[in-house]
């Protein structure tokens, strides 16, 4: 077949190392080459030694939308820890450059690694430029000489479903970089998209399972994700953390996964890394994706990177649905921002859970480093075209702290929020209420705050929004809807400000849900739709 621009030939490319055991005395090296090439294998040697090893690597054929490849795996084993190694993979004939790697000191308390997200790009169509992340990464690994690995929280490819989108990350985006740093990957949910017709984006689609992500690079980590997800979810240890990278299909499978690995898990760390941040902050976002399916798993975690909004946030500690202040009451959720100059698609703002915030609707690259220092995390996020500090936090678990110190909000009147963001002047004055046990909202504010239609007469009012409708009567327990009547949890009361308040859980008519954080005080209403339900002039 006729070979697309990069398209696989017999020279080794795509070549990239990955850690799929104990760090200290393995390696994996993944490449790939046209379908000609059958056998694989990788010559390796101590730095300073001229004694060549040998490791032969597993292969499959790779067909994509463009090419047919072969994919090649070798697992080196029995290497010794802290060591330089040198290498080359390719088959007799056709053989890579030698590149070099150093595996992990034992016993390792002390390390350093880097984070990305976002960083795809889609021009030019058919060959994406992925030369600028190549210039920021560099950048900052020089910088860090020290950085142990590359930990990704997905969207590597604009469109993972179509080859040259992997074709620009490794030819211009990872060269020259991953054949010596190891490269751990998440999947976002453009790398599991494609199109019928990418030319004109046409036919969209979700790959369920990530085809294109999997095939490629089953052999490059550790295959030990839930039965049906593998390779998009995985675990790895280094050091003293445990990370566990999460996918973003099969929620259900994949929270049981995750609690069975996590409750035998013992080291000091567990980090996670999951493309869709709980802790949102795009005005009209969700996180129905994982919340509540997930949190199970989610909350056995100390740190959860994420990415998918192009934007920086750092939330305070946050277990079922409460806020904290101090890192031993619950999980953190840190969204990396984007990591290529790709502005954030949508409006951005603090939420009622972040503790730092940063909009990046600047063309600039995010990239956090981490820095563990046995039962210390240091996080620094910085702009790297200049160098501005986004945020650093050290997140101390001997002294149960987090510096800088942030206080989770404790409300002394019941506020009401609306995908995390307090409703301002909308209920200024106006608080929600607990009545003989049940909670209770006034729901026309919250309706019209979101752009929904509220129509107030005596006694009665009528609120629409995502699609549905109901009519409300002072005294009365009885929504009408367009399905009919529904009997309400409590009567309707006329409450603060000549306000009609609801039971709270009337929010399922419009296909919300709600929840209660006691600590914080507040009522939190949510719903999965990422549309703008805003009232149509006509």
């Amino acid at each position: 077949m006729k070979k697309p621009p990069r398209g696989s030939t017999k020279q080794p490319d795509h070549i990239f190392i990955s850690i799929a055991g104990d760090p200290e005395t393995t390696m994996n090296v993944t490449w790939r080459t046209c379908e000609d090439i059958k056998q694989g294998y990788v010559l390796y040697r101590k730095a300073g030694s001229e004694k060549l090893m040998r490791c032969d690597a597993r292969t499959e054929i790779f067909k994509s939308d463009i090419d047919i490849s072969s994919m090649f795996w070798a697992g080196l084993t029995g290497l010794e820890p802290d060591t330089e190694y040198l290498y080359t993979c390719g088959d007799d004939e056709n053989r890579s450059d030698e590149y070099s790697f150093r595996t992990s000191p034992e016993n390792l308390t002390k390390f350093k690694f880097i984070c990305v997200s976002d960083q795809q790009k889609c021009d030019p169509f058919g060959c994406p430029d992925y030369s600028h992340f190549n210039e920021v990464i560099k950048k900052v690994l020089k910088d860090n000489p020290d950085v142990r690995f590359i930990l990704t929280a997905g969207d590597n490819t604009d469109c993972g479903q179509h080859e040259c989108q992997w074709n620009g990350a490794f030819a211009s985006g990872f060269k020259g970089i991953a054949e010596s740093v190891p490269l751990m990957m998440a999947l976002g949910n453009h790398d599991n998209r494609g199109f019928e017709d990418y030319e004109h984006g046409i036919g969209r689609f979700y790959a369920e399972p990530a085809e294109f992500f999997d095939n490629q690079f089953k052999g490059s980590y550790a295959y030990n994700g839930p039965d049906n997800w593998k390779t998009e979810n995985y675990t790895f240890d280094y050091g003293n953390v445990h990370f566990m990278v999460i996918g973003i299909n099969g929620p259900e499978e994949v929270n049981e996964w995750m609690i069975n690995d996590l409750k035998s898990c013992g080291r000091q760390w567990k980090l996670g890394v999951y493309h869709f941040p709980i802790c949102y902050s795009g005005s009209n976002c969700q996180n129905y994706d994982a919340y509540p399916v997930m949190r199970e798993g989610f909350e056995m975690l100390d740190l959860v990177f994420s990415g998918h909004e192009h934007n920086f946030s750092r939330s305070f500690p946050r277990r079922n649905e409460e806020l904290f202040d101090k890192p031993s009451q619950g999980t953190i959720h840190y969204m990396l921002g984007n990591s290529n100059q790709n502005p954030p698609g949508t409006s951005a703002i603090p939420k009622v859970w972040h503790s730092a915030f940063y909009v990046q609707e600047e063309p600039v690259s995010a990239v956090a480093i981490a820095e563990v220092d046995s039962g210390k995390i240091t996080l620094t996020s910085q702009i790297v075209e200049d160098g501005r500090i986004i945020d650093r936090c050290v997140i101390d678990k001997d002294a149960d702290e987090i510096i800088p110190p942030a206080l989770a909000p404790v409300y002394n009147r019941t506020r009401m929020l609306f995908k995390g963001a307090p409703l301002g002047l909308c209920q200024c004055g106006i608080q929600c209420r607990k009545i003989d046990g049940v909670h209770y909202a006034p729901l026309g504010i919250l309706v019209g705050y979101t752009g929904g239609s509220v129509v107030k007469e005596k006694g009665r009012i009528t609120l629409e929004v995502y699609g549905k409708k109901a009519v409300f009567t002072e005294g009365s327990d009885i929504a009408v809807t367009d399905g009919g009547e529904v009997v309400l949890e409590a009567k309707v009361l006329r409450l603060d400000m000549d306000q009609l308040y609801m039971p709270a859980s009337a929010c399922e008519l419009f296909d919300m849900r709600w929840s209660y954080a006691g600590r914080n005080n507040f009522l939190s209403f949510e719903h999965e739709s990422e549309d703008v339900p805003i009232t149509v002039q006509p």
